[in-house]
């Protein structure tokens, strides 16, 4: 079994967590490209051994070698070179959880192209900024016909758009065929149809009329040449690979970059954090179009020697997900806080979990309750980890640490991390300050090169060497950090600074509460006041005297002053593809901005 992550570090084994973040160091060589330097070499070494099994909720399989993913890899990459992709090209990939994003994202790597995951869930204004934003040459999307109709309606609103003397930027539509679309099934053709069918916002638009034609690339992938020659300069390790749109509570989406070198700062999540065994297998809880999929579905995985498992569905089940984890013998798991809060209202005894040895969590902290159903049910203790879209694993739950629920954990090695007061100087212990970086004496690998296209977003949050990461946490006297909250998010009501994760801990210890939210609302004599928004569990009926029943809960466990003086109990909440929750739109609805 080959760990090429071992010739990329300082060494592997450490006694303790000291002696890991004092001498724990990435080595980056130059002109890394991790298609080339760990996937071509894993396939050359090990071409039998399993890379990905991947599954869906229909029941279909598939299994790839990585001398299968070597071999797709280099015919995806003839495809997109013959049809024009070139070093530098931005391409956005809608794929979802399709098998074939693996493949096409290497073959973007072996290029030199600038891969931008996607999700599935953008409006046609959604695609139309990104594009615009990216200058997008090419689209890789799912053979979802609403999905193709509004890559479609893009296409047309950028011919319309101010720049559209000088050229559409997005020149190619390839669409992936599931493995459930009949072959003879002419799904770019019904696209075509819908397309044209549209209100008359498009203009002339119509197939035939000068926009690109919609390319099956499955069909190309199987005629395109099997070998691809690296070029003799691909990259160097500051061009972009990746582009993250990542939304905050204001403004349009930011974009993330990420150059060559960043897969190599994985090794710290998949090693440290998820603790992936070689020859395992791990699942990440992710769709490909969010940044999650980079830190559990593909490279510090690869470079650690375990497989990578996908399970690809619509609606989250959690039934049916625990049976996926016990059927395919899952070795490593990391899901956001809400999959484990459903997974513990399941029966857990029926399920076999002899082969899962660490589980992982990230997104928002972890009710102690949660943790301790979820220890009870498989006897394995969930690590926590702090990081963003811009960062990598930042602080964490180490090996080394006994884990405390509802704690971030300690600062991952390559991090200079501080809680900051307003007035920019250190809080002491116990005190509530702003998360930064300090990048005086390093950067830590994986970490972004700045807000694409923007240098005034990126010194408004990196300046003086300080990156600001505009959340808000609180240090104790084991050097272990609590997260508090967005800056954003935390709510200040006379005189008082709540922060939302504490209520929300302790309304989720009351067996009437299966999710909840905690927001604020604008009261003239408080300033704002808490707001809970409650979903029920099963058997559970809203009424006002649940609702007092919860609010003087949270009196008991908390202190009274943060007990949500508005409940409302709502069938589901908010959440974004990746699962955590939008408190941002549960404000917007209540027209708070």
């Amino acid at each position: 079994m080959s760990v090429l992550a071992e010739r990329y570090v300082s060494r592997m084994d450490f006694d303790s967590y000291e002696d890991f973040y004092r001498n724990f160091q990435v080595n980056v060589p130059d002109n890394f490209n991790f298609a080339y330097d760990v996937m071509d070499e894993l396939a050359e070494d090990t071409p039998a051994e399993r890379a990905l099994l991947w599954c869906d909720e229909k029941g279909a399989e598939a299994e790839f070698t990585y001398a299968d993913l070597k071999r797709l890899s280099d015919k995806a990459a003839n495809v997109l070179l013959d049809a024009g992709v070139r070093r530098g090209s931005p391409v956005m990939l809608i794929l979802q959880r399709r098998w074939e994003y693996w493949p096409i994202l290497l073959a973007l790597h072996k290029i030199g192209a600038i891969a931008i995951p996607a999700t599935h869930l953008l409006t046609a204004k959604d695609m139309v900024y990104r594009c615009t934003a990216a200058d997008v040459e090419a689209i890789i999307c799912v053979d979802d016909e609403k999905v193709m109709e509004r890559v479609d309606e893009t296409e047309a609103r950028l011919e319309r758009a101010p720049h559209a003397d000088e050229g559409c930027s997005l020149k190619l539509k390839f669409f992936v065929r599931s493995v459930h679309t009949p072959a003879d099934t002419d799904v770019a053709g019904r696209a075509a149809e819908a397309y044209a069918g549209l209100d008359g916002e498009k203009g002339d638009a119509a197939p035939g009329s000068g926009y690109s034609p919609w390319l099956d690339f499955k069909a190309l992938l199987e005629k395109a040449p099997p070998d691809f020659i690296r070029p003799a300069q691909v990259n160097t390790n500051e061009d972009i690979m990746l582009l993250y749109f990542t939304s905050g509570t204001t403004g349009m989406p930011k974009m993330v970059q990420h150059n060559f070198a960043y897969p190599l700062g994985h090794i710290l999540t998949a090693k440290y954090w998820q603790r992936v065994i070689p020859g395992g297998l791990h699942l990440t809880v992710a769709e490909t179009g969010w940044a999650k999929a980079a830190w559990g579905k593909i490279y510090g995985q690869w470079l650690c020697g375990t497989g990578v498992f996908v399970y690809d569905f619509d609606r989250f089940d959690p039934a049916a997900m625990l049976k996926i984890i016990s059927r395919y013998k899952i070795t490593t798991f990391c899901a956001p806080p809400t999959i484990y809060r459903f997974f513990i209202k399941e029966d857990m005894s029926g399920y076999d979990f002899s082969a899962l040895k660490n589980c992982t969590v990230a997104g928002e902290p972890l009710n102690p309750e949660i943790y301790e159903r979820f220890r009870e049910g498989t006897g394995i203790k969930l690590r926590e980890c702090y990081g963003q879209t811009e960062l990598t694993v930042t602080v964490c739950t180490f090996p080394w640490l006994e884990p405390k629920p509802g704690s971030m954990g300690k600062p991952s090695p390559g991090y200079d991390i501080d809680l900051l007061r307003d007035d920019g100087t250190s809080c002491g212990m116990g005190e509530e300050g702003q998360i930064v970086v300090r990048t005086d004496k390093r950067t830590p690998a994986g970490m972004f090169g700045g807000y694409y296209r923007d240098r005034e977003l990126t010194n408004s949050v990196w300046r003086n060497n300080i990156y600001y990461t505009g959340d808000v946490a609180w240090r104790d006297e084991d050097g272990y950090l609590w997260f508090v909250g967005r800056s954003d998010d935390v709510i200040k009501s006379s005189g008082y600074r709540i922060g939302p994760f504490e209520v929300e801990s302790a309304l989720h210890e009351h067996p009437a509460v299966l999710e909840c939210a905690i927001t604020s609302i604008p009261d003239p004599d408080r300033g704002a006041v808490v707001k809970a928004t409650v979903v029920l569990a099963k058997g559970w009926t809203a009424s006002d005297t649940l609702k007092k029943e919860l609010q003087d809960h949270v009196k008991k466990i908390t202190a009274p002053y943060k007990y949500p003086r508005i409940v409302e109990f709502v069938g589901e909440l908010p959440k974004t593809i990746s699962g955590k929750i939008r408190r941002v739109q549960i404000r917007e609805e209540d027209g708070v901005n």
